[in-house]
């Protein structure tokens, strides 16, 4: 018995030995097991496997539900909301500048407004000083000379126009008078069954209608002394601007080259004498224009019989230079006053011969004096009207469409120089530069290679080509 407590001992020692050999085989067929799965995942994604014995994540097990990846953001936002997200910012950058630009424009108008109209002037009178200049007259001479005749020849016209209407006052309101009278008496028979009562009425509330807004009236009258007031300074910003202009316009169009990026330099000096051709081409095919369509309709209702048939031609001249609605206008007033003062029958004979005219000119006339290099189309004229009228008034719509035209010229000409600069760039190296065309410009001859001649350049202000 003394033997038994010993071999019991041993017995013990065994089995705790055992165990501890069975749990050291357990955990090494788990980390086999777990090994063995991490190579076949890693060899599923084409990863090399880790054979270095490290500890890895364990597997996630066969029940556990798949969970994607999650895709970078910027790749996860389609392409198409990626491009108008780019341009948005892009066009809200560009709507601020412009917005910034008209406030400042708007602050200036009246300065904005007085330099375009001198620069219209003088690509009217610009050719004069030119043609003075080949016959021997000093630069300073001839300019003095053009700029006193055109303003004298401008200031004559307004005076004529404001002497005729105040010599035929008189006589207009007689027969405006008359006019309505006769309005009356046809109401009276027409089949409207129109009383002498109601017609009455109607004359009472339209005086008392004036009556009672006799300060509204008031204030109108002053605002138009003050519109009187800032017409009278901008038409002398506009004199000295076109004097300054005709003298020294090829000094001030190189100095605003200077101000120009370096690079972007010859572009710029290659557009600025189309630009003035184009604005030349404008404004004597625009006051040719005016001066036909015044002319005829002038005869016309001088033919007649309509009173102050000179002050209306006058009329449609002046507002010949507004496209589309200047002509509907001038036409719209010669048939009111034909109208009040005749009677119907003169009326609608002078709509036949203003409708004439203006068919003749907007088939003929336009197309054939004006030509490609100004020509617009319709929609973009009623818009740019609009606009400049909205931002501008009257000035605005006046200067809209020689804005867009000169625009129009500039743009063609900025995309051809841009293209042909790309294609002497792309060239390989080592390979002879391709032969460089002369870049067209809409109405320019082809045989013109510089665009404008140096004579041509001298005559509209712009820069010689260089030397």
């Amino acid at each position: 018995m003394s033997k038994l407590p010993g071999w019991l001992g041993r017995v013990g020692a065994e089995l705790t030995d055992l165990g501890a050999r069975l749990d050291e085989k357990r955990a090494q067929a788990e980390s086999d097991a777990d090994e063995r799965v991490s190579r076949s995942q890693a060899e599923a994604v084409g990863e090399p496997a880790d054979t270095g014995g490290s500890a890895s994540v364990p597997a996630p097990p066969a029940y556990a539900p798949a969970i994607a990846a999650k895709p970078d953001p910027v790749a996860a936002i389609p392409w198409g909301m990626r491009v108008a997200a780019e341009a948005g910012w892009r066009l809200l950058v560009l709507a601020g500048t412009l917005w910034v630009l008209m406030r400042i424009i708007s602050a200036v108008q009246l300065v904005v407004l007085a330099f375009v109209a001198a620069l219209l002037v003088t690509a009217m009178l610009q050719p004069t000083v030119v043609r003075l200049r080949r016959l021997g007259l000093p630069r300073g001479l001839a300019t003095a000379v053009t700029a006193v005749l055109g303003f004298v020849i401008m200031g004559l016209v307004g005076w004529f126009v404001v002497w005729q209407v105040m010599d035929n006052l008189d006589t207009l309101s007689d027969k405006v008078r008359d006019g309505i009278d006769e309005l009356k008496r046809w109401l009276l028979d027409s089949p409207f069954h129109v009383t002498e009562s109601q017609i009455n009425d109607i004359a009472k509330n339209l005086s008392d209608t004036i009556g009672t807004n006799t300060e509204e009236i008031t204030s109108a009258g002053l605002q138009g002394v003050t519109v009187m007031v800032e017409f009278l300074t901008g038409m002398l910003l506009a004199m000295f601007s076109t004097l300054f202009l005709l003298y020294d316009g090829k000094r001030i169009w190189h100095w605003v080259l200077k101000l120009v990026p370096a690079q972007a330099r010859p572009g710029v000096a290659g557009a600025g004498p189309r630009a003035w051709r184009t604005l030349t081409a404008y404004v004597r095919g625009t006051v040719i224009v005016a001066l036909i369509d015044a002319i005829f309709i002038g005869l016309g209702i001088y033919c007649l019989d309509v009173p102050m048939a000179v002050p209306l031609a006058v009329f449609i001249f002046l507002f010949a230079f507004i496209p589309l609605v200047g002509a509907v206008v001038s036409g719209a007033l010669a048939v009111v006053v034909a109208l009040v003062t005749e009677g119907v029958v003169t009326a609608l004979l002078v709509l036949a011969v203003v409708l004439m005219v203006q068919q003749i000119e907007g088939h003929i006339l336009q197309p054939f004096i004006l030509g490609r290099a100004v020509r617009v189309h319709p929609l973009a004229v009623v818009l740019s009207v609009a606009a400049g009228g909205m931002i501008a008034g009257i000035g605005g719509a006046v200067v809209a469409v020689p804005l867009v035209a000169v625009t129009n010229t500039v743009v063609g000409y900025l995309r051809a120089y841009g293209q042909e600069e790309a294609r002497r760039h792309s060239a390989p190296p080592g390979a002879p530069a391709p032969a460089t065309a002369p870049i067209p410009s809409p109405g320019l001859p082809p045989n013109d290679p510089d665009g404008v001649s140096a004579d041509a350049a001298d005559a509209h202000g712009g820069p010689h080509p260089e030397k």
